[in-house]
């Protein structure tokens, strides 16, 4: 049996259990709503019921399933809207946090919606109605009902900034699962790897190596911000902390706050004035995290209550979505979380790069060792890699206590930075262009 049939048999059985246990995923969808994990008022987007309408004309659908792929989709819509403003935008994410921050930093004539379960009757309907001519999901979006009904109506494809992490890239090169992805991959016009090594990995996969193209990771490009929502705000806290020493532990993961304040702890007894800003991955962490803080006898402001950093407090919780960007600007010291556990996966440094902060990581980065690589490469100092509590503990007594040290390490954080970043809307827009909107909507325009 050829490899296309294969995958066409193990698909028609994934459609058929997805088909049969959609109840059932119903019921899951529904115990996430009472549960606070969905939207109250658009949960119903999910099953593939819009809450607006389609407008008249071409359309194109830009998927990304959470806040990370969401933030580096918005510098291409952005560009997408510059340079084609005849055509149609909708955006589609999957979870509230994305939500909550993307609705603000769209372009007003882009359309956005919760994207619909991989569930045949829910693809179908979304399909139906929205009638995209072009469909771009970002990084590992690989949903089999998606992409398969897709290819079925003709719409062309596109898979951007596209990962296969290592333990997925296991799993889908199994006997069984291969057909099945390379069968999908085979439906796309135009993926983009976001670096070298997850194009080797889609070649294995059996991609097309016609359809591979290198553009660059659109990660750097979040690290463009020309918003100035909350500006006056970090103005202010720019004064709070001016003349005292800081450091913000980001995107921190449950267990690492104890990490971050055993170090702080450390740290205070050299420098008693010190601020540590701790943004947690999910703001009710923080408020967790402030609560403890509080029960031992410390002092603590919290982001969401707009309290100020008086003398006497020392730790800054950030409980709010969507301004990572702007904390960044206060500190001279980032050190990335999601990093410091094994079954973490890091996250993104290009942001703290970007605002000249001096850049720390754990070890367990995931697919984000690419980016480290690369700016290492470039400028040795611009991330140091820690292997855990003592050494972040040594890192900071001495980037705290040696300014020649600091500013080498910021200034080559930001070099790296500008040299990775530059280019990439453009080099993406160019092959958005020529793949999907030139050649492939042109096309069905004079075939029709």
């Amino acid at each position: 049996m050829a490899a296309s049939s294969r995958g066409m048999v193990v698909y028609r059985v994934y459609r058929a259990l997805t088909r049969a246990l959609s109840p059932l995923i119903r019921i899951h969808f529904k115990w996430r709503f009472f549960h606070g994990r969905e939207h109250p008022t658009r949960w119903a987007e999910r099953l593939g019921r819009p809450s607006v309408r389609r407008p008249s004309g071409e359309l194109v659908w830009f998927h990304a399933v959470s806040l990370g792929e969401g933030m580096a989709a918005i510098p291409v819509i952005k560009r997408c809207v510059d340079c084609r403003p005849d055509l149609n935008i909708l955006m589609t994410t999957a979870t509230l946090s994305a939500f909550e921050v993307i609705k603000n930093q769209l372009p007003s004539s882009v359309l956005y919606q919760f994207s619909p379960l991989d569930v045949p009757a829910v693809v179908d309907a979304f399909l139906d109605y929205w009638k995209p001519n072009a469909i771009i999901l970002m990084e590992s979006e690989l949903w089999p009902n998606l992409v398969m009904s897709s290819s079925q109506r003709g719409i062309s494809l596109t898979l951007l900034n596209a990962r296969v992490s290592t333990k997925s890239f296991m799993l889908w090169s199994e006997p069984i699962l291969l057909p099945l992805i390379s069968l999908m991959l085979s439906k796309f016009s135009l993926i983009v790897p976001l670096s070298n090594l997850q194009a080797i990995r889609f070649q294995l996969l059996q991609a097309p190596p016609f359809v591979i193209n290198f553009s660059g990771d659109l990660k750097y490009a979040v690290g463009y911000d020309s918003s100035k929502v909350g500006i006056h705000s970090i103005e202010e806290l720019k004064v709070e902390l001016a003349c005292r020493p800081v450091w913000m532990a980001s995107s921190i993961h449950r267990g690492e706050e104890e990490v971050v304040l055993r170090v702080h702890k450390v740290v205070m007894q050299k420098f008693p004035d010190l601020i540590t800003i701790v943004v947690p991955r999910y703001p009710k962490h923080g408020l967790e995290i402030a609560q403890e803080l509080l029960k031992g006898g410390q002092h603590v402001a919290l982001r969401s209550q707009h309290q100020r950093i008086k003398p006497g407090i020392n730790v800054y919780v950030v409980d709010t979505l969507g301004e990572l960007k702007h904390m960044y600007r206060l500190t001279p010291i980032a050190v990335i979380g999601g990093s410091f556990f094994p079954h973490l996966a890091g996250h993104n440094i290009s942001e703290a790069a970007a605002a000249g902060c001096a850049v720390l990581t754990g070890c367990h980065i995931g697919h984000f060792s690419h980016m480290v690589q690369e700016m290492q490469r470039l400028k040795p100092l611009s991330v140091m890699q820690v292997s855990g509590e003592y050494d972040l503990t040594n890192a900071l007594m001495e980037l705290l206590s040696d300014v020649k040290v600091l500013e080498e390490r910021q200034m080559a954080a930001k070099q790296a930075f500008d040299a990775l970043s530059s280019g990439i809307i453009t080099n993406v827009w160019n092959l958005l262009n020529f793949h999907v909107y030139r050649t492939y909507l042109l096309y069905k325009k004079v075939s029709i």
